[in-house]
């Protein structure tokens, strides 16, 4: 569904990116694990036309990507969740979460969807009317996930859903990903240095080190490496 094939990305003379190749499948959940600088949210900056390629492809299904606009990319079913949340919190609840839908003009589908989100995050249904900034920090990622939602996207990309979060949240947050997943077929592209998570989450991964793909395959299998349990797992 969405592969990049050789990406090469650069900061100036430093290569952030050097040659990864993966590739995410149709309703599937996939995770990019790696410690901080390995370069996961680079690949995601890259798929969401944020970072110019210096090398490499991106496609989608038959559509090659890489050097479109973001708005593009997001109109083609592309939507990154960035690390951090990004909200506007002056702003209320509801507004936030019809910023994710401004390139949009199906006013009955926007409205079916704002439903659709607040069933998924009955908090947010609550405070509606209440700005961003009085918001806990898990609510305030629910509603970062949920304005996520509302460009109606194929494929997601999270940015450390879990940063920051307890491990209570941590959970919650990751069954209602899985849920919405499930429920409405949609692709995952998963970032979290929370490898337990999510390689619990996913049904393929991806470890990146130093801006390479050194190893991929079935997130159980990757569970039950003794490089990723020792590396990322903390299991000796």
């Amino acid at each position: 569904m969405l592969r990049l094939e050789g990406v090469v990305v650069h900061y100036g003379a430093v290569e952030a990116l050097r040659g990864i190749s993966l590739e995410i499948e149709t309703g599937s959940i996939t995770a990019l694990i790696g410690a901080n600088g390995a370069g996961k949210s680079t690949c995601l900056r890259a798929i969401s036309g944020l970072k110019r390629l210096t090398k490499g492809e991106i496609w989608f299904e038959d559509n090659r990507m890489d050097g479109l606009k973001p708005e593009r990319i997001v109109k083609m079913g592309i939507t990154h969740v960035p690390e951090g949340k990004r909200l506007f919190l002056d702003m209320s609840i509801a507004d936030n979460l019809l910023t994710g839908a401004f390139l949009r003009n199906d006013t009955e589908a926007i409205r079916r969807d704002l439903d659709r989100i607040y069933d998924y995050f009955p908090a947010l249904a609550r405070a509606r009317s209440r700005p961003a900034s009085r918001l806990s920090g898990g609510e305030q990622q629910m509603l970062a996930i949920g304005r996520g939602l509302m460009s109606n996207p194929r494929v997601l990309m999270l940015d450390e859903p879990s940063l920051g979060l307890s491990p209570i949240l941590t959970q919650e947050v990751a069954s209602i990903v899985k849920t919405i997943s499930e429920q409405e077929g949609l692709s995952v592209l998963l970032i979290e240095q929370n490898a337990s998570v999510a390689l619990s989450l996913a049904s393929k991964g991806y470890v990146l080190e130093t801006g390479k793909v050194v190893m991929e395959g079935n997130a159980s299998e990757l569970r039950d490496n003794e490089h990723v349990r020792k590396a990322y797992l903390g299991i000796a």
